[in-house]
């Protein structure tokens, strides 16, 4: 896969300069131009780090708050703004900020905290420093022809103003963006910024004991509402993904003792959100209340992606994947919406990847990147894991692949850089990443398997992970680290089939310890090798016979692993097998009653024991981001749509039905979508953008009502598909 370098980019390094002797970009503004939209800016990262701050802490068990286990960063409390304008004619200028602020015009300070100011044609310099402890410094400036919009610059008060590359100012080079999202008018502050609301009605109520059962229909997370509510005492609420744990008072794990004096509101709303399908209402005799409702909370986001097929039981597959999806698509992608409410870096890169397929939402992206990586100095791996520092380059290879976007590798690039220098320093002096102190070795969930020692599953992510240092690098213009980075991962390519393949079995081992290769083989690197095209194509079929359909193999029970594994299988063309495992291992949760996809499943397990881990009766959740895996397996490697250039500059379509009668389909794209429908005999595709392959096998000579199919030999063929022509195309599958 080659990368574009964007070649008007070059490296943006240079030591700052002082508040009023720096030279930052003029912004030409002209009558013709008109009037840019003003917008809310801040400090680039800053809000991310806020917002991921106070939604990670609402974690509660049994009312007792669980904040995250690992080191958290804060905005920075005094930021500085500035611009240079040249302006046709007087502008009145509205300011409004977060924070108190000192504003300086060319200079000289203007007294007080003036909500508007007049400013005089010609050249400025328009400087506001903002101060806010509690939130994050921000400001809306709201003229004709100034306004708060990304030609503004900032500096934390290092003397060091934002560019590009995330370093001071170059001479002749833009500015980078300052941090921004959609708050586009002054009453629509960041730090209001709450997701919406609806209102549901229970599907169903029962009496249990001096209470009831309300029961919603299906998981779910919101606000519990009371209607009619008289009185005063005690209401207790106990929450439950399942009947089972919202009707055990004394073991469910949330719950809320809610105090009424008498005055509350008829209709009242709770102040805490939680997820929950079943809750049980116990109410003090002193306490009345005619019904319960909720508010449904939930980030607006678009169904961009669909898949449909003949088989009825991977339709609602898909479909409770994409609700499953869209739950824990919150302010970031989070795990699970019951516990832990955290952002992990390995949930949330299956999350990227599936929202590629169904939302393709960028900016999700991008929050949940910026508040995993936190802020200098790095003391820690993310969530203090190896392996999910590792999974956030990837991450970044990925985004980049699919939106085409450099612009958040250009603004971060020096936050990128420090993670992975970090990395690079806890090797051990073979060169290889082995877990040190405070470090977690997470791989999966999975008993018996040893994570000491160098582990090959740790090894390769590096080996990726530089790779994506090397692309990051090349699009800021750093010639010489993009040079030492793919030095770094070809070597640590090299030394993972060194140390780690066994050559005989043709298989990676799993581990060496204090030197000793353990004669052991896991499934985790060599299924990982095979979608990062590690091994060629013998290495491929010997591993996948060896080790993934080997029973014998330590077998994987959690969706996060299972996502992996079935990709592999994929890769190497066993969709087929691929629909059976999804019908079996999803299915069996649906037969089960699920209404989102769970954190684990594990067939043999029955009764109660589905509703158990970590010790606790009902500690697994029942509604888990690495859940909706077959989202991506949908799109990706049935209707068979993928990037091959950054954005969908290029890409290419690879129908598989895996003895689907009929499917069809539509695959998000950065400004658009790629339609599929494909049968036995015939496959029809439409594309918004880029320029695309089709690609499939034919046991006739086909036939296209567009364009010229080519023959590649044995069976494939190929036709180039063009943004905005329908193609149909008559052929014969090959099974």
């Amino acid at each position: 896969m080659k990368f574009q370098k964007n070649s008007w980019l070059f490296p943006l390094f240079i030591l700052g300069f002082f508040l009023f002797f720096t030279t930052s970009t003029v912004a030409q503004i002209s009558e013709e131009e008109g009037k840019e939209e003003a917008t809310w800016i801040w400090y680039p990262g800053d809000f991310e780090i806020w917002l991921s701050n106070k939604m990670q802490v609402r974690r509660t068990e049994r009312e007792a708050v669980f904040p995250p286990l690992w080191r958290y960063y804060s905005p920075f409390p005094l930021v500085t703004f500035q611009t240079e304008v040249d302006i046709p004619e007087r502008d009145e200028v509205e300011i409004h900020t977060e924070g108190p602020f000192q504003l300086l015009v060319d200079g000289k300070q203007i007294s007080g905290q003036p909500e508007r100011i007049t400013i005089e044609p010609g050249k400025h310099k328009i400087s506001l420093k903002v101060y806010n402890q509690e939130f994050l410094p921000a400001i809306y400036i709201d003229g004709t022809y100034i306004n708060s919009d990304e030609s503004w610059i900032v500096t934390n008060e290092d003397k060091l103003w934002i560019d590009e590359a995330g370093n001071a100012q170059q001479s002749g080079t833009p500015w980078k963006p300052v941090g921004s999202w959609k708050f586009h008018s002054p009453n629509e502050k960041p730090s209001d910024f709450r997701l919406k609301t609806e209102p549901w009605t229970a599907e169903n109520t029962e009496p249990v004991g001096e209470g009831e059962l309300v029961d919603f229909g299906k998981e779910t997370f919101g606000y519990i509402r009371v209607h009619g509510l008289k009185g005063e005492g005690q209401l207790s609420l106990y929450y439950g993904e399942s009947r089972e744990e919202a009707l055990d008072s004394a073991h469910c794990e949330t719950l809320d003792y809610i105090q009424f004096d008498g005055s509350q509101p008829s209709i009242y709303t709770h102040d805490e959100s939680k997820a929950y399908r079943y809750v049980q209402v116990q109410a003090d005799p002193t306490i009345e209340y005619d019904s319960i409702s909720m508010l449904y909370e939930y980030l607006p986001l678009d169904y961009r992606g669909e898949f449909e097929s003949s088989d009825e039981l991977l339709n609602e597959i898909w479909d409770v994947s994409a609700y499953t999806m869209h739950l824990t698509s919150r302010e970031f992608f989070i795990d699970g919406i019951k516990r832990d409410r955290w952002i992990w870096s390995g949930d949330a890169h299956q999350s990227y990847l599936m929202n590629y397929y169904l939302f393709f939402d960028e900016s999700s992206v991008e929050r949940t990147l910026l508040a995993l990586r936190g802020k200098e100095p790095v003391t820690a791996h993310i969530n203090t894991i190896m392996d999910y520092s590792l999974y956030w380059f990837v991450g970044i290879y990925d985004y980049y692949l699919y939106t085409g976007d450099t612009s958040f590798i250009e603004t971060f690039y020096p936050r990128i850089k420090s993670l992975m220098e970090f990395v690079l320093g806890r090797r051990n002096e073979a060169g290889f990443l082995e877990p040190l102190e405070g470090d977690w070795v997470f791989i999966d969930w999975a008993d018996g398997l040893p994570k000491t020692g160098e582990v090959s599953f740790e090894q390769m992510l590096l080996a990726r992970s530089l790779e994506a240092m090397a692309v990051s690098a090349e699009i800021v213009g750093e010639t010489e680290d993009q040079k030492r980075y793919e030095d770094l991962a070809g070597e640590m390519k090299n030394k993972l089939f060194d140390v780690f393949w066994d050559k005989e079995e043709q298989v990676m081992l799993h581990q060496r310890e204090d030197g000793e290769m353990q004669d052991i083989v896991t499934r985790y690197a060599n299924m990982f090798g095979i979608f990062f095209n590690y091994f060629d194509e013998k290495q491929k079929q010997s591993v996948k016979e060896n080790v993934i359909l080997n029973d014998d193999i330590l077998q994987i029970t959690t969706p996060y692993m299972r996502f992996y594994e079935l990709e592999a299988l994929c890769a190497m063309g066993e969709q087929e097998f691929v629909l059976d495992e999804i019908r079996d291992y999803w299915g069996g949760m649906l037969d089960l009653g699920a209404t989102s996809f769970w954190e684990k499943y594990d067939p043999t397990e029955k009764g109660d024991a589905h509703l158990e881990m970590y010790g606790r009766p009902y500690g697994k959740s029942l509604c888990h981001a690495w859940g909706a895996s077959p989202i991506y397996l949908f799109g990706k490697y049935y209707l068979g749509v993928q990037p091959t250039a950054p954005g969908y500059k290029e890409y290419t379509i690879e129908p598989n039905l895996g003895g689907l009668e009929w499917m069809e389909g539509k695959v998000p794209t950065p400004n658009g979508e790629v339609s599929v429908y494909a049968n036995r005999n015939e496959i029809r595709v439409k594309s918004s953008e880029g320029n695309g392959i089709l690609k499939f096998k034919s046991r006739r000579k086909p036939k296209t009502s567009e364009g010229e199919i080519r023959s590649m030999g044995d069976r494939v063929y190929e036709l180039n598909i063009k943004p905005g022509k329908q193609y149909r195309i008559s052929y014969k599958e090959v099974k």
